[in-house]
């Protein structure tokens, strides 16, 4: 019969790969939750233009110029995640209005505009190719 018992637990050795291996896991998948989430919150801000639009073109319809911001009732994105604000003095056949981050940083795609023609831009994309990566995600 054999004497020696092997200690029950884990080795140090053992711990630190493991240690290791969940460090690794974790530098990879942040990075992607927190673009995920960033994301999120950009389609608040585009939904919150696109809700503008259609306030826009209804109080048009019953009035000579288009409403400014409190006009029409919105000065935020459905979550909270965007100030909706109008730039310069809605007149009767222009406006444009703004959709910039309120409770996070977003240095991709910065703050969304929409205009009267449904032209929608992002002030830190200059190419039409960035501005439609930041449009459609």
């Amino acid at each position: 019969m054999n004497s020696f018992k092997r200690p029950a637990g884990f080795t140090l050795i053992e711990l630190m790969i493991t240690v290791a291996v969940i460090g690794i896991l974790a530098a990879i998948a942040y990075p992607s939750y927190k673009e995920y989430v960033t994301r999120a919150k950009r389609a608040d801000g585009k939904a919150a233009l696109l809700q503008v639009q259609l306030a826009e073109e209804k109080w048009r319809a019953n009035h000579t110029s288009y409403g400014s911001s409190t006009d029409i009732g919105i000065t935020t994105s459905p979550d909270g995640h965007y100030a909706i604000a109008i730039s310069g003095t809605p007149n009767a056949s222009s406006y444009i209005f703004t959709a910039s981050p309120s409770d996070f940083t977003d240095s991709t795609c910065g703050v969304f505009e929409v205009n009267q023609d449904g032209k929608t831009t992002s002030t830190t994309q200059t190419t039409t190719a960035k501005v439609q990566e930041c449009w459609g995600k």
